[in-house]
């Protein structure tokens, strides 16, 4: 009975139960906040409605934004939750209906905020020394814990107390450092959950900019066209910028100023006056700004802005010359006048030239104006900058002065100049009188007067003593009038010369002397010189005078014997009477009959001539040197010839030896090199040996620039041209030769034209032979001069122990009064060694000693 009752039960629950039955999957659910997540409610039965209802209790309709229900089947609805926040939390049930059944389940949805970085930007930057503040905001339910490290190490707080997490998880660092630069890490935990997330944040710090000029003050001159560097040198994190501002206007990059990529640089082109002041040198970064001062000083070089000509009258009171100049700094100003120079005060003893100066302005004053003072005036305005100079002229306007010698002399029939010079402005114009009378006149016809800007020249030709005596000069201008007078006076022979003293040597003697007392009113033009043996005639010889003339040489005397010499001089009057006679005895030479031993010591003392002095004078053209020589003792024994070389000084080979004859005087050295020092060596040569060199250096003219053809106004041919023309003349000279070997010789071409095309005869051997005899006949008669071409020295001949040869065929023969003795068969022999330079011999016109005179 009870069996049967528990089945009826069970049927009826399976029955109920069967019918309607809910379930909900997942069964409960976390959601984090933002995520969206779905929840499927399943009902096992018939079930007409399944609904969802809300934790408010409220019916989720369909087609919520937020929450969405959807039923897939008859069995099946789904609750999906999108983007759930906080207020999507709560219990939510799902019903399931039909008709007076019912069924339900619930799921209990929990919503949690998972770690959210909501602010944790990267990079950081802060400025050093600031308190920094590094964010990271950090969200999550529940709220997390913040842990911070740099560097891969946990920050340590209790370690650097410039570190702190603040209440709102900020990390602080106060007085941040460059060196505090890095990566941060940033990292929230939620233990609950084991949840953990970080953010990696860059912490920038910048530095503020340092700046120092290079220079703190930069010195400029103004209207030169030059131009001013300022610069300055920035530094700081990140790199700053740098610029320029003057008067607080930033400078650019333009006509005007330059600036250098980096900005580090101004340049201030042409600069002037009015760029001088304060520049200031500004960098700039993220961390801030400094400036810098630069000032630029602007100097001016002197410049005179005044200064005039002046114009006054001698014996004036006074006369003030201005200048005015401007400068920075200011110039100080000067006066010159001639060779002397004027400064600030007084300049004379007599207190007439005063110089005043004050700020750009200076003032000479020239008291009790001389005509002296007229002149060209110099002011000079200087700084430290430079100076400028500027001329001025003051005019003074004077009367005549008349100058020149007094005293003219002459003698009758001899024109001579009595000169009067005259100074004055306005020019003057000048008369000439004698006894009253203006000459030129009637009663003198032999004056003439000839004028020139400053000097008017009365030339007087006396006839008889009444020409001579006074001359009256007068000049003439609108300040005044001047006379002179001036005499001519009748000149007289002068008196004889004093002979001091006869510095003898073996062929010739050095006659030291003083010029006469008495000139005679004309200067000395010429010296006689005689000298005899005792009791024999006089020889003598005329010298050319001048101021330094005061030894005359003697040569072609014979060794060993005693002279007598006298002197007279000789001016444009006549000649004076001679001084009374010297008597001198002339040195021996060396002879055979000295003993060997002493032969050395004399040949060295007195065989060998002295050097000669040398003279240099460049020839036209600048790279030819003509050298004069003038001859020295021959030490008893004729000059045979001279020896001549010379070399660049920075040459370390002389040029070839060039052989000079005794009678030559100088030699011309050309083809030289321009804008070189040569070096040059003559030496004279005698029976006994070689003197020591004359020498002589000079240096030749720099190499011309221009063609001297060319701006002479030459032909203009060119050298193809002129090459032309000598190819023709020497073709034509060719056919003129060999017309004339064909009719007088016949030969040559013409001839072999003849012989082979012709049939003509050829020339026999008697031609032949007088070909021959001509042809000797002509070397013979030849005129021209024997030139010895030198391959080596030759050794000087010694004849007889080194006594003097007899003279042969080239040795110049001299008569008893000096003079040369002319020999048409008698030539000079010139001796070239190589020689490149051009040579030219020129006779000396002093008396060679001859063969017989040179034998002691």
């Amino acid at each position: 009975m009870l069996q049967i009752r528990d089945i009826i039960w069970r049927l009826l629950f399976i029955g109920c139960a069967a019918a309607i039955q809910v379930e909900i999957t997942p069964t409960q659910g976390e959601i984090s906040v933002g995520e969206s997540k779905f929840f499927l409610c399943e009902v096992v039965g018939d079930a007409k409605d399944i609904d969802w209802y809300a934790p408010s209790g409220e019916k989720i309709l369909p087609n919520r934004p937020d929450i969405f229900v959807s039923r897939s089947d008859e069995t099946t609805s789904t609750l999906t939750i999108y983007h759930a926040n906080v207020d999507s939390a709560g219990i939510y049930k799902c019903v399931a209906k039909n008709g007076d059944k019912e069924a339900q389940a619930t799921v209990q949805v929990k919503i949690f905020q998972k770690i959210t970085f909501e602010s944790a930007p990267s990079p950081q930057e802060f400025s050093e020394g600031d308190d920094a503040e590094i964010v990271c905001d950090v969200i999550s339910s529940p709220p997390p814990t913040l842990i911070w490290k740099h560097k891969g190490s946990k920050i340590q707080f209790a370690k650097d107390v410039r570190f702190k997490i603040l209440d709102n998880g900020h990390l602080q660092i106060r007085s941040i450092k460059k060196t505090d630069e890095g990566m941060y890490n940033c990292e929230a935990r939620v233990m609950a959950r084991g949840e953990i997330d970080f953010r990696m944040i860059k912490v920038v710090v910048n530095v503020l900019p340092t700046i120092r000029a290079r220079q703190s003050e930069v010195n400029a001159t103004a209207d030169v066209g030059s131009s001013a560097l300022l610069a300055c040198d920035a530094d700081g994190f990140p790199e700053p910028t740098v610029t320029w501002a003057h008067n607080n206007v930033v400078l650019e990059t333009g006509d005007k100023y330059s600036l250098n990529e980096d900005g580090s640089e101004l340049v201030i082109k042409d600069v002037a006056k009015v760029d001088e002041g304060e520049y200031t040198c500004i960098a700039k970064n993220k961390a801030g700004e400094k400036a810098e001062e630069v000032s630029l000083n602007v100097f001016v070089q002197p410049k005179i802005t005044y200064l005039n000509n002046q114009t006054a009258a001698e014996f004036d009171e006074q006369v003030t010359l201005t200048c005015e100049a401007s400068g920075d700094p200011t110039p100080t100003i000067s006066w010159s006048f001639e060779n002397r120079v004027f400064a600030e005060g007084q300049q004379s003893l007599d207190r007439n030239i005063v110089v005043r100066s004050h700020a750009r302005v200076s003032s000479l004053t020239l008291k009790n104006v001389q005509f002296t003072y007229a002149g060209q005036y110099l002011c000079t305005a200087g700084n430290s900058i430079g100076q400028d100079d500027q001329h001025m002229y003051l005019e003074v306007r004077y009367s005549p002065k008349i100058q020149g010698p007094v005293a003219t002399y002459t003698w009758e029939g001899n024109a001579a100049n009595i000169s009067c010079e005259v100074e004055a402005h306005p020019g003057a114009s000048v008369l000439w009188f004698r006894d009253g009378l203006q000459l030129p006149s009637a009663n003198m016809t032999n004056t003439k007067i000839y004028n020139t800007p400053t000097a008017s020249h009365l030339e007087v030709t006396p006839d008889s003593q009444y020409e001579f005596g006074s001359y009256n000069c007068t000049a003439t201008n609108a300040m005044g009038t001047e006379s002179k007078e001036f005499l001519l006076i009748q000149a007289d022979v002068p008196s004889s010369p004093e002979i001091q003293g006869v510095e003898p040597f073996s062929s010739t003697a050095v006659v030291v002397f003083g010029e006469p007392d008495s000139m005679g009113g004309v200067p000395i033009i010429r010296y006689r010189v005689e000298w005899r043996l005792p009791g024999q005639q006089w020889t003598g010889r005329e010298y050319d005078a001048d101021d330094a003339t005061s030894r005359i040489t003697i040569a072609g005397l014979k060794p060993e014997t005693t002279y007598e010499v006298k002197m007279s001089a000789i001016n444009g009057k006549g000649e004076s009477e001679s001084c009374p006679a010297s008597t001198f005895k002339t040195e021996p030479v060396l002879s055979s009959a000295i003993p060997p031993t002493l032969a050395a010591t004399t040949l060295a003392r007195i065989g060998e001539p002295s050097a000669p002095k040398l003279e240099v004078k460049v020839q036209k053209g600048g790279n030819s040197l003509k050298v004069n020589w003038i001859k020295q003792d021959d030490g008893g024994s004729p000059i045979m010839y001279y020896l001549v070389r010379y070399k660049a000084r920075h040459a370390s080979h002389w040029k070839p030896e060039i052989r000079i004859p005794n009678a030559s005087e100088y030699v011309v050295l050309s083809g030289l090199d321009w804008n070189t020092e040569y070096e040059v060596h003559v030496v004279a040569v005698n029976q006994q040996g070689k003197s020591e060199p004359g020498t002589v250096s000079f240096r030749t003219a720099t190499e011309p620039t221009t063609v001297p053809d060319a701006v002479d106004g030459g032909s203009g041919l060119g050298t193809g041209a002129i090459v032309g023309i000598l190819i023709v003349v020497f073709f034509l000279l060719l056919v003129g030769v060999d017309v004339t070997c064909y009719f007088l010789n016949k030969c040559g071409l013409l001839m072999c034209i003849a012989v082979n095309f012709c049939g003509k005869a050829g020339p026999g051997a008697k031609s032949k032979d007088i070909e021959e005899g001509k042809a000797a006949f002509t070397k013979d008669e030849s005129k021209e001069p024997i030139v010895e071409v030198r391959t080596e020295e030759e050794p000087v001949p010694n004849q007889e122990g080194g006594g003097p040869t007899e003279p042969n065929e080239t040795t110049p023969l001299t008569e008893p009064d000096g003079k040369t003795v002319k020999d048409d068969s008698t030539k000079g022999e010139t001796e070239v060694k190589n020689a490149t330079a051009e040579v030219k011999t020129v006779p000396s016109e002093a008396p060679q000693a001859n063969g017989n005179e040179s034998k002691a």
